[in-house]
């Protein structure tokens, strides 16, 4: 039983006309679930060892490259970025580091219970060597 007459189905006989238009509602949908992604996920992507700094009324340094981080932690722990080493390891590795950029600072975050002597022998070392672009890392005094 046919409705339309002839022998061709209805939906064979209307020509459908080319859409001009872009649905943009996916493309849409697909950013805004990236920006919930990445909103939830940079929190989670700082890298560093956790550690109670001393306060001081300095000013912050302009930067212009990602700075090499030397922490010492509360027990005495040394790690360069968030990889731990040990003391006689440390020089070594800095040279390796610094083999093309002679000009960069060192930031050093020391605990503040750390005792000082520590602190002092890290950075007698590093100067020994000819690493003399030293900067201690303080939280800003309220």
């Amino acid at each position: 039983m046919q409705m339309h007459g002839g022998n061709k189905p209805s939906y064979i006989s209307r020509k459908r006309k080319p859409m001009s238009e872009i649905n943009v509602t996916p493309f849409v949908d697909v950013m805004l679930v990236l920006l919930v992604v990445f909103m939830v996920a940079a929190p989670l992507l700082t890298v560093g060892v956790p550690v109670d700094l001393p306060n001081s009324a300095a000013k912050a340094l302009p930067e212009n490259t990602k700075p090499l981080s030397l922490t010492i932690a509360k027990d005495g722990q040394l790690y360069i970025q968030d990889e731990a080493i040990e003391l006689n390891e440390l020089v070594p590795r800095l040279k390796v580091i610094f083999a093309g950029r002679k000009d960069d600072r060192i930031y050093i975050h020391g605990d503040k219970s750390v005792d000082y002597g520590v602190v002092m022998m890290v950075m007698g070392r590093m100067n020994g060597a000819g690493f003399s672009r030293v900067a201690l890392v303080t939280d800003t005094e309220n």
